[in-house]
């Protein structure tokens, strides 16, 4: 119905006797709450409030009268304006979990580069396209990755599962440009069919891919490929059907920033009405 946003700013004047009661919870007279005129309406429709004096331990607060209805308390955040230098932190532990592209590109001059990419996803079907985004170093040029797609527009996404977790984290590391990355973690390649970068040999699945388009949107760069083959272990797919085994198909994903990771063994069906 409606919300109580919680957010940075000015206090929304509350009059305690609206509400049947004093307001004596500090969150409410401090000035970074924002309460929304439409939750406001509502609660002078229903004259009274319950668990006010507590909303600052208990996120969920109830309406006088229905106690299983029940609203959620937001913390409103610009990220245009005073919480600008928060984006990254707050994206990369809200908007999880995020499956990872473990991408593996070749310089001009033939050297093998892999890196991991959380900022990544299957964007659409027809044609298969997928996007990633790779960022700059610290010294504010492209990354490997980066350089070598915009010269070669070729690289393969490999997906990352448990075995391969470890080795995926350490191939992170910043290295010399030119410096095989997989060597130093002990993995192999195997062969592509179509593209020039070689696949991680050791991983369940990996897409070749040429670029489509390289769109730079502030000092983001996202990286769109065409997927033009798909490699998936014999034990993951079914052969009649093509459907990938699930429940054989145990993927990592990136969480909260700086280090964290899930597995994705605990799933649940819903089917989608009709």
């Amino acid at each position: 119905m409606g919300r109580l946003g919680v957010g940075f700013g000015k206090v929304q004047p509350v009059d305690p006797d609206y509400l049947g009661r004093n307001i004596h919870d500090p969150i409410l007279r401090n000035s970074s709450v924002l309460v929304c005129q439409e939750f406001f309406a509502f609660v002078l429709l229903q004259r009274g409030f319950r668990h006010l004096n507590n909303l600052h331990q208990n996120p969920r607060v109830f309406l006088c009268g229905d106690p299983s209805r029940s609203i959620l308390t937001h913390m409103e955040l610009d990220l245009e304006g005073e919480h600008a230098d928060r984006s990254y932190a707050l994206l990369v532990s809200l908007v999880t979990p995020r499956p990872i592209a473990w991408v593996t590109s070749l310089s001009l001059d033939g050297h093998l580069n892999a890196a991991p990419f959380s900022f990544f996803n299957a964007l659409g079907a027809n044609p298969p396209i997928i996007g990633f985004c790779p960022g700059d170093r610290d010294d504010g040029q492209p990354k490997d990755t980066a350089r070598n797609v915009r010269a070669t527009h070729e690289f393969v996404v490999n997906l990352v599962d448990e075995a391969v977790a470890e080795a995926m984290n350490k191939t992170s590391a910043s290295l010399p440009y030119g410096r095989n990355e997989l060597e130093a973690v002990g993995l192999t390649t195997a062969p592509s069919s179509v593209v020039k970068p070689p696949r991680i040999a050791e991983v369940p699945a990996s897409l070749e891919c040429t670029e489509w388009g390289t769109l730079q949107i502030g000092e983001n760069r996202l990286i769109i490929g065409l997927v033009k083959r798909v490699h998936v272990s014999e034990e993951l797919i079914d052969r009649e059907t093509l459907r990938v085994r699930g429940e054989r198909f145990h993927v990592i994903g990136r969480m909260a920033s700086p280090h964290w990771y899930c597995r994705t063994r605990d799933r649940f069906e819903m089917v989608r009405p009709k």
